[in-house]
């Protein structure tokens, strides 16, 4: 009995640290990161593709052509500027097609060279960079920023804290409110903002976008890219041993360690890498490069800037973190060029090239001919047969337009409606009734083809036809 005690005691003191360990694993507390800040050729480039982009998603709201802003989507009205061009809820199919470029590109780009995207074009990793360098301004560097952490709550600390959190704030306000502008005038939104003169929506999509932009930028940070972005997951779809990935090269930092500047480390059986952890140091989402290529690394580079700074230092050669391919780093010749990234290469210039073309050429306008079909046909007093129609006209342009219609297909078609001109308001569409009649002697059969011609009468290049039929008594 005492030896069945003993045993049972002993297999609840076991399963106890099992389940801790377990449940510690499964709910592991976020530590946060203080990305160090880094020089190079990679920061110059994100720095500048932050402000390129920056530059247009603050700056295009505000810009006008021709009376009108330039960029604005204007849902109640439905229309939809881009660049000088109305699009309508009609146009649907550029929009469509401009969202299968952009995944065609996604796909081209991390066949090509990983995660390029995520790491200087990335919506969370632009104004991630935004709030960090607001962030290193306001708390000072890496290290400065650890030791305010941990320093125990005082006048200075709650000072520097509610000034960071304040300019986040403003800042994301204003990116709320720059959002809004694309949806709703931003001059006449800037002055009911001021005017505390907002609608229900605008007030709510400001404030959403703000706290989104508050919140993922200022807070979560490296937890979009690791538990929330889908991409990170499905990216080793589309890459290979070809593909130009950030990697450590092993083979030539093993083994690691510290030494002094100038002494043989080779010698000693040391690799180029000093473990001076700089590359973790500056990594955004805390990860080892030198543990291979990781889910969580969103390819921003900051670790190749960081470590070829440490290797001129040190007198030894750059690359040992670097963008390269599996491949390569085996000894292998590189294939950047390789059937993948042909085919994506073909199909994203073909359909680019066909929806820029189709855009380009796009008329504004629309016809659509609809036949009465209640009755096939009808004999008028003056001997011709009649078949009655439905013409509609949308206008897709910005300014009212004055159309004339035509028809042709049979000798000796006419038409009748109760109006010479079709005039149409911008983004507006009429009904127009028609009946076309034709002398019984020129009907060749029972059912003909016909073609209804609408053409501006101020541009006479802004032609539109619709076929239809024509019935018959034969």
């Amino acid at each position: 009995m005492s030896e069945l005690s003993n045993k049972e005691v002993t297999s609840a003191e076991v399963a106890v640290p099992i389940s801790d360990e377990v449940e510690q694993s499964l709910y592991a507390k976020r530590k946060k990161i203080y990305p160090r800040e880094v020089h190079g050729l990679f920061a110059i480039l994100r720095a500048t593709g932050v402000f390129v982009l920056l530059g247009l998603y603050y700056i295009v709201p505000w810009l006008e052509w021709e009376g009108t802003q330039l960029v604005l989507f204007d849902l109640p009205a439905r229309k939809f500027y881009v660049f000088g061009i109305v699009f309508w809820p009609q146009d649907f199919f550029y929009l469509a097609m401009l969202l299968i470029v952009a995944a065609l590109s996604l796909f081209f780009f991390t066949a090509l060279a990983g995660r390029l995207w995520c790491g200087f074009a990335c919506p969370q990793t632009v104004w991630t960079e935004v709030f960090l360098s607001m962030e290193r301004m306001i708390e000072g560097s890496r290290s400065q920023q650890m030791k305010l952490d941990k320093a125990p709550w005082s006048l200075r600390k709650f000072r520097i804290k509610a000034t960071k959190h304040f300019v986040w704030i403003v800042f994301s306000l204003y990116t709320g409110f720059t959002f809004v502008g694309f949806f709703s005038p931003i001059k006449e939104l800037a002055i009911n903002v001021l005017m505390f003169d907002l609608g229900p929506w605008e007030w709510f999509w400001i404030l959403f976008y703000s706290f989104a932009t508050y919140g993922n930028a200022g807070w979560l940070r490296e937890q979009v890219c690791t538990y929330m972005c889908p991409y990170a997951r499905f990216q080793s779809a589309m890459i290979d041993k070809d593909t130009l990935i950030i990697s450590y090269d092993a083979a030539r930092g093993e083994s690691r360690g510290s030494r002094k500047k100038g002494i043989d480390h080779k010698a000693e059986g040391l690799g180029d890498c000093i473990d001076c952890t700089i590359c973790v140091q500056v990594c955004p989402t805390g990860i080892d490069i030198r543990d291979g290529l990781q889910y969580n690394c969103i390819g921003c580079a900051a670790c190749i800037d960081a470590c070829n700074d440490v290797m001129e230092k040190m007198g030894y050669d750059k690359g040992l973190v670097r963008y390269t391919t599996e491949n390569m780093l085996h000894g292998e010749s590189p294939h950047f060029i390789r059937p993948r990234i042909v085919v994506y290469a073909i199909i994203l210039l073909l359909i680019t090239a066909s929806t820029f073309y189709a855009i380009a050429n796009r008329d504004p306008l629309a016809m659509d001919v609809i036949r009465d079909r209640n009755s096939l046909y009808r004999e008028t007093n003056e001997g011709l047969v009649e078949n009655v129609y439905i013409v509609k006209v949308m206008n897709m342009d910005n300014v009212r337009r004055s159309y004339h219609l035509t028809v042709a297909g049979i000798d000796g078609l006419i038409i009748d409606m109760d109006r010479k001109y079709i005039e149409v308001a911008s983004g507006s569409i009429i009904e127009i009734p028609i009946r076309a009649k034709v002398d019984p002697e020129n009907l060749k059969k029972r059912s003909s083809e016909i073609e209804f011609i609408l053409q501006a009468d101020h541009q006479k290049d802004l032609v539109i036809r619709e076929e239809a039929r024509f019935i018959g008594p034969i």
